[in-house]
Formats: C-alpha cells, sequence, structure tokens
C-alpha cells in the first residue's frame, strides 16, 4: 500500500513537471521533444490509473460490495471442479477395471454403477460416509462401492487398510465384513495412543481380533498383509489419489464426478441418477 502511494505522488509529479525535463533555453521545442513529452505524460497517465485502482478496487470489493467477491469465488470453485471433473470423466472411461485393482467390492461386484470411494478407518467423516454407503447399497443392486483404503493416519490406517486388502483373498465377502467391522467399532483407545512405540502393535492386534470375528484366518491374513497383492494396491491406491489430487478422506467418484467430503445420502442418490 505505502509503495502504490509513493508510485502515485510520482506519477503525478511526472505528469506534471515531466515536460519541465525536456525543455532547453527557450528555444521553440523540437517534434522529438513534444513525441517524448506526449510519451512521458502516457506513462504517467498509466502509472496514476493503476495507482488510483490498486487503492480504490479492494476497498470498494471489500466493503462496498463484497458480494462480487462471493460471486467471483464461486465460479472459481465452480470451474475448477469443471476442470476436475473432466480428468476423472476421462480417465474412468477409460480404466475403470485398472482402477479397481485389488480392492475390495461392498455390494453387487456385477453392478452397472460403480462408486469409487478412497477412507482411512481412522477417519470419522469416513464413518460417517460409509454408514449412508451402507445404506445405498440396502436399497438398491445396481450400485457397487469400490473400497480404495487410503492409509494416510500411519499406525492408525496402515493395518486396518492392509487387513481389508489382504482379506479379499480370503472372499470379497469376508473384505467386506471386516470393513463393516472396522467402520462400526472401534479398533484402538485414547490409551493406546499414549504408547506410540508399540502402537502399530498394538493395531494391528486389535484388527486381527475383528478379522477373526468377520470370519478369516487370520494367521493367513497376517502373512497377506505383507505380501504382493496389498503392496500394489496400496500403491494402485496412491497414484490414483495423486492423478485425482485427493489430499483427505472421504473421497468419492460417482459416475463421472468427483466429490470431496462426506457427502450426505440424498447427494449420494441424486449423483446416481
Amino acid at each position: 500500500m505505502i509503495w502504490t502511494i509513493i508510485i502515485l505522488i510520482a506519477a503525478v509529479a511526472l505528469y506534471m513537471f515531466g515536460h519541465v525535463m525536456l525543455k532547453r533555453d527557450n528555444k521553440k521545442p523540437s517534434l522529438m521533444g513534444l513525441v517524448m513529452h506526449k510519451g512521458i505524460s502516457a506513462i504517467a497517465i498509466i502509472l496514476i490509473a493503476g495507482c488510483v485502482a490498486r487503492l480504490v478496487v479492494p476497498t470498494y470489493l471489500t466493503k462496498s460490495n463484497p458480494a462480487i467477491l462471493q460471486e467471483m469465488v464461486s465460479e472459481m470453485q465452480a470451474q475448477q471442479e469443471a476442470n476436475k471433473n473432466k480428468i476423472v470423466r476421462q480417465y474412468v472411461k477409460s480404466h475403470a477395471e485398472e482402477m479397481i485393482g485389488n480392492a475390495p467390492i461392498a455390494g453387487n461386484e456385477n453392478a452397472t454403477k460403480t462408486i469409487f470411494l478412497w477412507s482411512d478407518y481412522s477417519c470419522p467423516y469416513c464413518r460417517r460416509v460409509h454408514g449412508d454407503l451402507m445404506r445405498v447399497l440396502a436399497e438398491r443392486d445396481d450400485v457397487r462401492v469400490v473400497l480404495k483404503n487410503f492409509s494416510i493416519h500411519g499406525a492408525l490406517s496402515d493395518a486396518p487398510a492392509k487387513a481389508v486388502i489382504a482379506a479379499k483373498l480370503q472372499g470379497n465377502d469376508k473384505a467386506v465384513a471386516l470393513d463393516k467391522l472396522l467402520m462400526d467399532k472401534e479398533y484402538y483407545k485414547p490409551e493406546d495412543m499414549k504408547n506410540q512405540e508399540k502402537l502399530p502393535e498394538i493395531i494391528e492386534a486389535n484388527v486381527m481380533k475383528l478379522a477373526k470375528e468377520a470370519g478369516l484366518d487370520t494367521k493367513k491374513l497376517a502373512e497377506d498383509m505383507k505380501g504382493e497383492v496389498v503392496r500394489k494396491e496400496l500403491m494402485n491406491v496412491r497414484e490414483l489419489a495423486q492423478r485425482f489430487e485427493i489430499s483427505g478422506t472421504p473421497y468419492l467418484i460417482i459416475g463421472d464426478k468427483a466429490f470431496p467430503g462426506a457427502i450426505p445420502y440424498g447427494k449420494i442418490m441424486e449423483a446416481l441418477k
């Protein structure tokens, strides 16, 4: 702001007294002198206009008419969303099976409508949207949810994500059952967080208890969690997250549109249309 005022004062001075610099004695000004005078005046006017705009426009937008700023932000967000949906649409159209990878699938595996869900078992918003998605699947058999387990919270996320992916090797139904238990129940307690060194071990042990409840062979599950299938799927999840600029969970792709955040049941149903 200070520099804008200084430049404005200098520009006004240049406009008013710039011709003085071009005077030579009392001779009649030459053609070159007249051209230079006009040029200096033009530069001064441009600087004055720019400085005035810099000083006046922010005040107008923030105090006199802030609605314009809101409209600009809304339009920018709409444009960004449209661009992102275009990227999603183009990629999903030709890479759907590749996107599914080794991910567990909730609902009818052969459904005609697909929802890709990036979620984290330690994320409370993921639990909220998971409940709405299960409601959708209970009402419709033409929808499937591809579970892309995005491990983003370290020890709290790693074991659950790996376990559900590995569980699919014992049957997709077993993976879905474990996914439901992890979303419906607490697999760690606040006091577990006090021992950060042993936290991964504690979390994995708790996950194995739920895996046993889901009917899984926990010995095989523990082995598969360290295997190539799990490694590839987690890599697939992260590569797609990077492609679609997914930085948090939950994140849904319904048809050809992206929905960041825990969208409600009604919006999910609307998107499926």
